[in-house]
């Protein structure tokens, strides 16, 4: 047992900061009991069903500790999946940057399996289906786990891709969209989105960002219409150019 906690050595040292029951198999003959023992005593915290978070120090026995979706949502998926095959993106990714200043109660992270969302104590953790090889990241550091969030132009072209996925509405996506528009590189999410196949999200991005990107970015892909999918321009641009149908 560690001097400073009650939690066993391997748990109180664990660099992911969310531990399951089975991850405690072979320290505890009832894990589950167990656990819930030490959450009463508040050296763990549940944070869904079979899921719980280790505090940082001395932070739980005040009770005022509560860790950020987008912790929960990093813990998780490593704890289920691997460090290397998951990445904090969308709303997730964007909070990481500085995007979305405000606090909200959704995680978003990319799995390589196709899950439904989980309910936690801190909001729902949604799970984006896709293969790692295809997504940009970088490294992330959060209150439970170090691993990967999308990168600023991969963030930018999610949140165009898939606006709504965290429980916001699309005004706020288009705004956090504008946040990242100012300091991307055009051609690098242009090339992500030929890479990832992409264009329309492309194309959406743009069109949300026109008088942002400028003669800097390559030019959208003319092919289908593309839908709004809510989102508006900040500078009121006509859609038809970029080949978006105003809905």
């Amino acid at each position: 047992m560690s001097r400073a906690t009650p939690l066993p050595s391997r748990l109180a040292g664990r660099s992911i900061r969310i531990v399951r029951p089975r991850d405690a198999a072979d320290i505890y003959s009832n894990p589950s009991g167990e656990f819930q023992r030490l959450v009463e005593a508040e050296l763990l915290v549940k944070v869904a069903r079979g899921y719980y978070a280790i505090p940082p120090r001395g932070a739980a026995r005040q009770g005022e500790w509560r860790p950020t979706p987008e912790a929960v949502a990093l813990g998780i998926a490593i704890v289920d999946y691997g460090r290397e095959h998951v990445s904090l993106c969308g709303v997730s990714a964007a909070r990481l940057l500085g995007a979305l200043p405000r606090a909200i109660a959704a995680g978003v992270v990319s799995v390589p399996a196709r899950r439904p969302g989980l309910r936690t104590t801190v909001g729902l953790v949604e799970f984006w289906h896709r293969d790692p090889a295809d997504v940009d990241v970088h490294k992330a550091r959060t209150d439970l786990a170090t691993g990967w969030s999308t990168t600023p132009p991969q963030t930018l072209l999610d949140l165009a891709d898939r606006p709504g996925l965290g429980n916001v509405d699309p005004g706020t996506f288009s705004e956090v969209i504008w946040h990242l528009a100012q300091s991307v590189d055009w051609k690098e999410v242009h090339r992500i989105s030929e890479i990832g196949k992409r264009r329309a999200a492309y194309s959406r991005a743009l069109w949300v960002c026109a008088g942002i990107a400028g003669g800097a970015a390559p030019p959208p892909h003319r092919g289908r219409t593309v839908s709004t999918k809510g989102l508006r321009s900040w500078s009121d641009a006509d859609p038809a150019p970029y080949g978006i149908a105003d809905d």
